[in-house]
C-alpha cells in the first residue's frame, strides 16, 4: 500500500465522519432521552428489573464485553487473509442496520406483549449498533499505520477524529430542528426518523472510504484456513507484544484512563438528565458545546505533542480529567455546568485521538499484523469501557447517586496517569523493546 497517498488518507478519515453521527446521535444526544422518556422506571427486562439509566449503562457494557471477545480473533484472522475491510465493511454495516432498526422501538400502553416485544427490539438494537460501531473501529484503527508516515500519526490522527466531530454536529443539528419543529406528541415519532437517519448517513459517506481503502491490506499471507491460520497469526503477535515494554505500559495505563474517558462519554448524558435534571434543549446545547470544542481539543493536543511528546501531552489531558471529575461532583444548575461540558469537550477529542497515534508508534516499524496489533489496543479500550459502564451503573444502584460513580471514576484517571509517566515522552521509538 502506498503511504501518504492523499485520497487513501482522506478515505480513511471519512469513516470517523461517517460513524461519528452514532457516537452523537444515538449514545449521547437524542437516544438516551428518548430511552428514559419511554422506559418505566424502574424497567422489567428478562425478570430483572432495575433503572432505566442502569440498563442502559449494562447494555453498553454488554455489547464491548461482546466485541472485546471477538476482535483478537476476527483481527488475527484478517491479518492472515488481508481483508481488514471486508471485516471493517461487515460490523458497518451491522451498526448501520442496527440503527435503522431503532426505528421500531416504540413501547404501546396496554398490551404488555407489545410493550416487552418493543423492549427488546429497541435493547438488541443498541446493543448491535454498538457492535457494528465498535467492531468496524478495530479495523479502521489498524489501516493508519500503513496509510502514512510514522511523524504524521499524530497529524492524520487529529484530522479523522475532528471530521467525525464536524460531520456528527451537522446531522444532530438537522435532526433537532426535524425534532423540535413538530408537536410534542409528535416528537417520539421524529427521535425514531433521526435513527434512521443516522444509519444511512452511515451507511452512505463510509462507501467512499471503503472505495479508495485498497481491497487488500499489506499483510496478506496466502490461502488456506483462514481460522486455524489466523489463531497462530494471533499467538505470535500475543508473544512479540509481551517483549515489548513500553508497548505493555502504555496498554495497562490506556486501560485505567480510557475507563474514565469511555464512561464519561456514554453515561454523562444520563449524569445531565438524572442529577442535573436538565431539560432536553439544554442537554442538547450542552452536546453541541462539548463537539465544537472537541475540534479544538483534538488540533490543541496535536500541536501539545509536537512540542512536548506524545507522553507529556497524555498527561496534561488525564491531568485535566482528574479536574473534570472533581468539578462534577460537586457541580450544580448554571453556567459551572457549561463550563464543566466545555472542558470535557477539549480533552475529549484530544486524548483519544492521541492514544490511537501513541499506539500507533508504539507498533514495531516494519509488522504486516497491525490489525493483529490494534486487537490489543481494541480489547483494552472495550474491556475498559466494559467495567468502567459497568462500575459506574453498579456504585449508582449501591449508593443512589451518579455523584459517587464520578467519585471512582476520577481514581481510574489518576492511575492511568501514574503508570503512563514511566514511558519517556520526548520520543516515543518502534523498536520499544
Amino acid at each position: 500500500m502506498e503511504k501518504n497517498n492523499k485520497k487513501t488518507i482522506n478515505a480513511w478519515c471519512m469513516y470517523d465522519w461517517a460513524n461519528s453521527v452514532f457516537s452523537l446521535t444515538i449514545t449521547t444526544a437524542i437516544f438516551p432521552d428518548y430511552f428514559l422518556g419511554i422506559t418505566n422506571n424502574p424497567v422489567k427486562f428478562l425478570s430483572f428489573s432495575m433503572d432505566n439509566d442502569v440498563l442502559m449503562s449494562y447494555i453498553v457494557s454488554a455489547s464491548f464485553l461482546f466485541v472485546a471477545f471477538l476482535s483478537p480473533f476476527l483481527t488475527s484472522i484478517a491479518d492472515y487473509s488481508g481483508r481488514k475491510k471486508l471485516f471493517m465493511q461487515i460490523f458497518c454495516y451491522i451498526g448501520s442496520l442496527a440503527c435503522v432498526s431503532l426505528y421500531f422501538f416504540k413501547p404501546e400502553a396496554g398490551d404488555q406483549f407489545v410493550v416487552d416485544t418493543a423492549l427488546f427490539i429497541g435493547v438488541f438494537s443498541f446493543f448491535f449498533g454498538l457492535v457494528g460501531y465498535s467492531g468496524s473501529i478495530v479495523f479502521y484503527n489498524s489501516f493508519l499505520p500503513e496509510i502514512t508516515d510514522e511523524e504524521n500519526f499524530d497529524k492524520v490522527s487529529a484530522k479523522g477524529f475532528s471530521l467525525g466531530y464536524i460531520g456528527s454536529v451537522l446531522l444532530l443539528v438537522v435532526n433537532l430542528v426535524m425534532v423540535l419543529s413538530v408537536s410534542k406528541e409528535n416528537q417520539g415519532e421524529a427521535a425514531r426518523i433521526s435513527f434512521i437517519t443516522v444509519g444511512v448517513w452511515w451507511f452512505l459517506f463510509s462507501q467512499y472510504t471503503f472505495l479508495n481503502l485498497p481491497k487488500y491490506s499489506t499483510a496478506v499471507r496466502g490461502e488456506g484456513n483462514w481460522i486455524f491460520n489466523g489463531l497462530k497469526e494471533l499467538k505470535k503477535v500475543f508473544i512479540e507484544v509481551q517483549k515489548q515494554k513500553l508497548l505493555k505500559t502504555f496498554l495497562l495505563s490506556f486501560f485505567f484512563y480510557n475507563m474514565g474517558v469511555q464512561t464519561v462519554m456514554y453515561l454523562a448524558p444520563l449524569f445531565a438528565k438524572k442529577e442535573m435534571e436538565m431539560e432536553s434543549a439544554n442537554l442538547i446545547i450542552t452536546i453541541l458545546i462539548i463537539q465544537l470544542v472537541a475540534i479544538a481539543g483534538a488540533m490543541f493536543f496535536n500541536f501539545t505533542s509536537s512540542k512536548v511528546g506524545n507522553v507529556k501531552a497524555l498527561l496534561l489531558g488525564i491531568s485535566i480529567w482528574v479536574l473534570v471529575c472533581g468539578t462534577a461532583y460537586f457541580v450544580q444548575k448554571g453556567i459551572g455546568f457549561y463550563i464543566l461540558a466545555a472542558m470535557i469537550g477539549f480533552v475529549m477529542g484530544g486524548i483519544q485521538s492521541l492514544s490511537r497515534s501513541t499506539y500507533s508508534k508504539l507498533i514495531p516499524q516494519n509488522t504486516t499484523d497491525n490489525a493483529s496489533y490494534f486487537s490489543f489496543y481494541d480489547v483494552a479500550d472495550k474491556l475498559s469501557t466494559v467495567l468502567g459502564t459497568f462500575m459506574f451503573g453498579f456504585v449508582k444502584q449501591m449508593t443512589g447517586s451518579m455523584r459517587n460513580s464520578v467519585l471512582v471514576i476520577a481514581v481510574l484517571f489518576v492511575i492511568g496517569g501514574i503508570i503512563i509517566s514511566f514511558i519517556p515522552s520526548k520520543k516515543i521509538y518502534s523498536d520499544n523493546s
